[in-house]
């Protein structure tokens, strides 16, 4: 085969977490955002050192296993969910095969695969969603929504987003409309001239309460076409949204102004248009408190099976000293608290760690010590020894100079929680050549319709 050209080939299996791989004439194609059965055409696009790559330029034939049509209305184009055309029971036979795959590569010993826990809910699910302001093809008319898959540029307005509750499309449409008929103008990345950056929306599932930022630039100058200023712009907008008929409660409607070169939502300054800065949603049991940027994990009812697994693989703790590392807004200590001697939380972000300690205060847990910092430098400060330590890192994994440390430790039971299969699996190299064997693993779905898992896996000393 050579770059350029066209062939069919049937995908035979998914890596993780979007690579579909097709055998033709006997080589490896590697095709994302495809599905294992699909029948394609695709055109070459690389081959280098024996392995190729593809684009897929048409679906020739669905698999078996996919719906006759999507359920999404925006699943051929929306760059957010793989996996939409697919029933649940086989988006989930996928992603626990893709996890067993990866950790029976690198587990050097036998250990209990405990398969993978489905998401209570596989629609609506999502406690946060950041949209994004853009055009869905050069020049055209003002979108809102997610990023048109393949795309750095092209937006699609997704106003029937099925992970979502209807409240938040509600918001979404409500929002684009108000805008276009503004004149607004979207900030463009080559340009970096523009007013609509994003729009950020938070629905507690189990509280309904709703909390909105529009992130914008701070270039207002020729940022809109009606004759009004910025205030006014906003507060109309923020009278339209409460005025809309939600089943949820809106407690906060925010303006964040973020100038970042960077396509983030980053938070330079930010001002009450209605009431507060944060919502709450509830977690076993327990409340918290959760401003516009501090991480939570976006599916609440999920959440709670991966933190009972948590709580299940970390064992008997009564008494017992733990760390809990990159710990956010403090969910996972503060579920431990009531069953532990003390708990100690590091996180990096400090506005997460505030939320945290005003959270375990709330929920009157007073077992609880959070601090702001780096994990590869607040170790060397504490003094304190654990015996027990949950790990629960971002997307990249340990930074691999605070993995020699954490081990230093020699706690009898760690448990680590990963986002991301294929950096858990390089960890996991290192976890076990520091003299720990991996006990069980199990797969917690907190992602339906994407290619993301959680997995949580329960390391023994010696």
């Amino acid at each position: 085969m050579k770059k350029g050209e066209i062939r069919t080939g049937i995908v035979e299996k998914m890596d993780f977490p979007n690579k579909g791989v097709l055998v033709i004439d006997g080589e490896r194609v590697a095709v994302k955002n495809v599905l294992p059965g699909q029948e394609l055409e695709v055109m070459i696009t690389k081959k280098r050192s024996g392995k190729c790559e593809a684009r897929a330029l048409r679906l020739l034939r669905r698999a078996d296993a996919e719906y006759e049509a999507p359920l999404c209305p925006h699943a051929e184009t929306c760059g957010g969910c793989l996996y939409q055309s697919l029933p649940y029971e086989e988006q989930l036979k996928i992603k626990e095969g893709q996890v067993r795959e990866l950790l029976d590569r690198v587990i050097l010993q036998e250990y209990a695969f405990e398969g993978i826990m489905g998401s209570p809910l596989w629609e609506g699910y999502r406690n946060k969603m950041e949209f994004s302001f853009g055009d869905e093809v050069k020049d055209g008319p003002l979108a809102l929504g997610m990023h048109k898959r393949g795309s750095f540029y092209d937006i699609v307005t997704v106003g029937q987003c099925r992970l979502v509750h209807a409240d938040v499309c509600r918001i979404l449409q409500e929002t684009l409309s108000y805008f276009k008929q503004q004149e607004a103008e979207f900030l463009r990345k080559q340009t970096h001239q523009g007013y609509l950056r994003h729009l950020l929306v938070r629905r507690g599932i189990k509280t309904g309460e709703i909390l909105v930022d529009l992130v914008t630039s701070t270039q207002v100058e020729g940022g809109w076409k009606a004759p009004v200023g910025e205030e006014a712009l906003l507060a109309e907008w923020r009278d339209r949204l409460l005025a809309l008929p939600l089943a949820g409660r809106l407690v906060g409607i925010l303006h964040t102004k973020n100038d970042s070169l960077a396509d983030v939502v980053q938070n330079d300054e930010t001002k009450i248009l209605y009431g507060q800065d944060f919502f709450y949603e509830e977690l076993l049991g327990l409340r918290f408190k959760i401003t516009p940027f501090s991480f939570f994990q976006t599916n609440s009812l999920g959440a709670e099976l991966l933190y009972q697994t948590a709580r299940e693989f970390i064992g008997e703790t009564a008494g017992r000293r733990i760390f809990d590392l990159y710990s956010g807004t403090g969910t996972i200590a503060q579920i431990l608290a009531p069953v532990a001697g003390h708990v100690t939380g590091v996180e990096l972000v400090f506005e997460a760690v505030e939320a945290a300690r005003e959270n375990a205060k709330k929920n009157g847990l007073e077992n609880c010590t959070f601090i702001a910092g780096d994990v590869l430098r607040v170790l060397d400060a504490l003094k304190e020894r654990p015996d027990l330590i949950v790990l629960d890192p971002p997307r990249d994994g340990i930074h691999p100079k605070a993995l020699p440390k954490i081990l230093a430790y020699g706690v009898e039971r760690i448990v680590y929680i990963s986002c991301k299969p294929t950096s858990l699996a390089r960890d996991l190299v290192t976890i076990q050549a520091g003299g720990y064997r991996v006990e069980r693993v199990r797969c917690v779905d907190m992602f339906p319709g994407t290619g993301n898992v959680e997995t949580v896996v329960l390391l023994s000393r010696g």
